[in-house]
């Protein structure tokens, strides 16, 4: 195997799956467990007038993703996924998780009217 660009970047994604998976699934043990929802749905860093109601959502997303990334890393350390189908598999994952959390961050944070100083 010749070290180049391409197994560089593929050493990358994959020992960046690790961090991805523990933080999402953090989250998902923060709002289950600890009833933590200072990190549910938010908008330019600010949490929706009522986290509570979108906390299953937000579980679900994480809860999901998170639980594709371990199954990820399970089947390459196993030798199951050839190289495209985890890193498509990956890839998706990880694009599908950041848009349904800016889904759910917009659907969150109503429209307000900008009021006048």
């Amino acid at each position: 195997m010749v070290f180049d660009v391409s197994v560089a970047l593929t050493w990358i994604l994959f020992l960046a799956l690790f961090p991805m998976a523990f933080f999402w699934l953090r989250r998902v043990w923060r709002i289950t467990v600890r009833r933590d929802f200072s990190e549910v749905a938010l908008k330019r860093g600010v949490p929706p007038p009522d986290p509570e109601k979108f906390a299953p959502y937000d579980m679900a997303i994480n809860l999901i993703a998170g639980g594709i990334i371990v199954g990820v890393i399970i089947s390459i350390v196993f030798g199951k996924l050839d190289y495209d189908s985890w890193t498509a598999l990956a890839g998706i994952t990880i694009w599908c998780k950041f848009f349904a959390n800016f889904i759910l961050s917009r659907h969150a944070h109503p429209i307000a009217p900008k009021q006048k100083a």
